[in-house]
């Protein structure tokens, strides 16, 4: 065991701040619901982007993206967008504001303004949008869990803990008792504080993740000094070609391994289905996680779009400074740190981060880096829990159940809605493989099934609540079904293949089941769409609407959003990039990479943030 009292010392230090700031904030959290579960929509937007960002920046997630930076070097950058992490962009430019002007406190909720509040077809979209947010919280949480069991393990062997623990475990269940004991910290400060704690817990963890990162990628700028990396051709170009072009065959065979395991050697196909499904997906609007209850947090629509656009400047340079320095020193040293990657079944390269933290940091920073993931790990796993609290308490308990609960009752279901959350997500967490397992079948199975009801809700105004009960429905049961096929080998590949299969079945049923049902009352329809004010297929409403009030200005902002989305999402690959050619010193690149990033912020200040009380 590497870690000293002084690493020691900033772990205890963290986690007694969380659990103080939870304490300390649970008064203010309890004084009603929306206080609780959106922070009374008093929070500034910067402070909610900045817990935003601070939540996506995960163990998990950040294990998987310097396994993929070892091995494919900068083409890495682009397969984030399987989540996709553009998304934040097409949020930023116009979906923030339109998700925002609804003033929901969840999606579910969200759903009345669009559809009205009565019908079968209603409680059957309520009731389908719930178990889909359910369904994805658990998911997220048994991912966060599986990544912070392997990242705790190398730093405390078992063997040196064994001795002090009264019972017995199994070797195969180690990292599950890890993740159970830092679980137990994030459940404290989120269940008692609500969405007051978990923001200013992600402040202080941004601010220690800020420091790790950037002093990470200072040391590896420094030990790069002088040496040379020892990578296939190709690793430091980010474009490609129909083929990967990759070869480790002489340098690390199990890499080659690895990349045919991935299913990534077409990367041409690969990328097209990326980027076709990411759009889809983007148009559609966040799902019902944490993200969406951030955005439904903030004050205003204009402070909605600001705030997602936040997440990717202060999220992204951060992050690919901690990523790409501990590739830098993976790849000086893998030698050294061979050994501790082993698995029974070659090369376990998501070992890669907390191998190189343990390897090559030294103590005191290796203290701040541990605090820092292990905040990441609270902070993604504190605000899943919290959207899902507010699920099952908003549209569960006081809509079917106690819908005239007082507040000491509905803070004291949250609660309970807490404990039961975490209990399922921790059972789940026990039967999940690896990250990329349970990360592959939510951005690519479960996803697929939820992007045509909630891209069509947006855009077309015929669709109604029976249709997007049937188009989730059609899209949920493969997306379930897809795991268990695949482990009975009936089906084999990557899950991002299936997802065309799941996204027309999807939006067969939503298509099918609007038809089966009359349109949505007309009333519901104009209301929403003078509030939320989208552009799309809403001709007869817009036309309506004009008859009553001439003054009436419709949206035709398509144009420029479309315009905006393009250069955010090249300027997002310049923010991911650009640390990466800071750290490995390629000076043309470089300059390059900062010109257009800053004639790109110099058009979206006059075309997005000049205009955001315009559209």
């Amino acid at each position: 065991m590497k870690l000293q009292a002084i690493d020691f010392a900033m772990i205890g230090a963290y986690l007694a701040t969380m659990v103080v700031i939870g304490w300390v904030l649970r008064k203010k959290a309890s004084r009603n619901k929306e206080s609780y579960l959106l922070g009374g929509k008093s929070l500034p937007w910067y402070m909610l982007g900045l817990s935003d960002a601070s939540d996506m920046f995960d163990i998990s997630g950040t294990m998987w993206m310097v396994s993929l930076c070892f091995i494919y070097g900068m083409k890495s950058i682009w397969i984030p967008w399987l989540w996709p992490v553009f998304n934040q962009v097409f949020l930023m430019m116009y979906l923030s504001r339109w998700l925002r002007r609804s003033n929901a406190t969840t999606g579910a909720e969200w759903l009345a303004t669009r559809f009205g509040v009565s019908g079968a077809g209603v409680k059957a979209s309520h009731n389908i949008v719930v178990a889909f947010a359910l369904l994805s919280c658990l998911g997220f949480m048994a991912y966060g869990f599986v990544g912070l069991g392997k990242f705790m393990q190398i730093f405390i062997p078992w063997d040196d803990v064994k001795q002090y623990v009264p019972f017995t475990v199994r070797p195969q269940y180690v990292p599950h008792l890890y993740g159970i004991t830092f679980t137990l910290f994030a459940v404290f400060y989120s269940i008692l504080g609500g969405m007051h704690s978990i923001v200013w817990g992600d402040v202080v963890k941004y601010i220690i993740m800020s420091v790790a990162c950037i002093s990470i990628g200072v040391l590896a700028t420094i030990r790069l000094h002088g040496h040379s990396l020892h990578i296939p051709d190709g690793w430091t170009n980010p474009f490609f070609g129909w083929k990967l072009n990759l070869d480790w065959g002489e340098i690390i065979p199990d890499a080659n391994k690895k990349i045919a395991a991935d299913g990534f050697s077409l990367f041409g196909i690969f990328f097209m289905m990326m980027l076709f499904k990411g759009i889809f997906a983007s148009v559609a609007g966040p799902a019902p996680n944490y993200d969406m209850q951030k955005i439904l947090s903030t004050r205003s629509a204009e402070e909605a779009s600001k705030m997602s656009g936040f997440v990717s400047i202060i999220l992204l340079p951060v992050r690919y400074s901690m990523i790409i320095g501990l590739t830098v020193f993976a790849l000086l040293y893998f030698d050294q740190i061979h050994g501790d990657l082993q698995a029974p079944n070659g090369t376990d390269f998501e070992k890669i981060l907390p191998a190189a933290i343990n390897s090559f940091l030294p103590n005191g920073l290796m203290g701040l880096v541990l605090t820092g993931l292990l905040g990441a790990f609270m902070g993604t796993f504190s605000g899943t829990l919290n959207a899902a609290q507010a699920y099952l308490v908003n549209d569960v308990y006081l809509k079917y159940i106690n819908p005239k609960a007082n507040t000491k009752r509905i803070i004291y279901m949250n609660y309970l809605a807490g404990l039961v959350v975490v209990t399922i997500g921790v059972i789940l967490g026990l039967f999940v493989r690896d990250v990329n397992t349970v990360l592959q079948w939510i951005v690519s199975g479960l996803y697929g099934g939820y992007i045509a009801s909630n891209l069509l809700k947006w855009h077309w105004w015929r669709f109604n609540a029976n249709g997007f009960f049937w188009g989730m429905l059609s899209g949920m049961i493969p997306a379930l079904a897809l795991p268990i096929l695949k482990v009975k080998e009936v089906l084999t590949g990557l899950d991002l293949y299936y997802w065309p299969w799941i996204f027309l079945l999807s939006l067969a049923g939503s298509i099918m089941g609007s038809y089966a049902a009359p349109p949505t009352e007309m009333a519901t329809l104009k209301s929403f769409y003078k509030t939320v004010r989208p552009w799309g297929f809403w001709k007869p409403i817009d036309a309506m609407i004009k008859a009553e009030d001439p003054q009436f200005e419709s949206n035709k902002n398509f144009g420029i959003n479309t315009f905006n989305i393009v250069l955010g999402m090249i300027g997002q690959l310049c923010l991911t990039i650009l640390p990466m050619y800071i750290v490995l010193w390629l000076k043309l690149p470089l300059l390059i990479t900062v010109i257009l990033l800053l004639a790109i912020i110099l058009i979206l200040k006059k075309t997005w943030w000049n205009k955001l009380n315009d559209y």
